[in-house]
């Protein structure tokens, strides 16, 4: 995993279109009642924002600690990738670096609109529980530096190289 400037500047939030309110009250609805194991939606008032409890699988390193998500939808999902990060602190693993930033190709480049929120959660807790190590990327101290001043991991252009965990 590694990481490289974008020079992509838009990360002003802009109001929810109809498809995507209109898809995020059908997720929601659908995680209300059937939501995916070891993950709780904190519930707020803000649908573009979701704040999501993570726990960590029984028989993995993460057992026993939970983590939160903060996935933020943008004007035009499902047609575009929402953002996802871990809030602090994020949990050591080779692919999440410590500003919470999510090594993860769903997230980016192998995004489709067919993944919801539910499947999205489902895979980041499979790489988590596929961790053998509780480490930083290699490029963690850089990458951060890096991204000062709020930058969005949606601004990286990411390499996707490590398919080990």
């Amino acid at each position: 995993m590694t990481s490289s400037s974008s020079s992509s500047s838009s990360t002003s939030r802009k109001a929810l279109s109809k498809i995507a309110c209109s898809r995020l009250q059908k997720e929601l609805s659908e995680w209300q009642v059937n939501p995916p194991a070891g993950f709780k939606h904190r519930v707020t008032d803000n649908l573009q924002r979701w704040v999501i409890d993570v726990a960590g699988a029984p028989g993995t390193l993460y057992t026993g600690e939970t983590y939160q998500l903060q996935v933020d939808f943008p004007e035009h999902y499902p047609m575009e990738a929402p953002q996802v990060i871990f809030l602090h602190p994020a949990p050591m693993h080779p692919h999440i670096y410590s500003n919470g930033h999510i090594c993860l190709d769903i997230l980016y480049d192998s995004w489709s609109p067919a993944m919801t929120v539910s499947s999205v959660c489902i895979s980041i807790l499979s790489m988590l529980s596929s961790s053998p190590a509780k480490q930083r990327p290699a490029d963690n101290d850089r990458y951060v530096r890096n991204c000062r001043n709020g930058r969005s991991p949606k601004e990286t252009r990411w390499w996707f190289h490590d398919d080990t965990v």
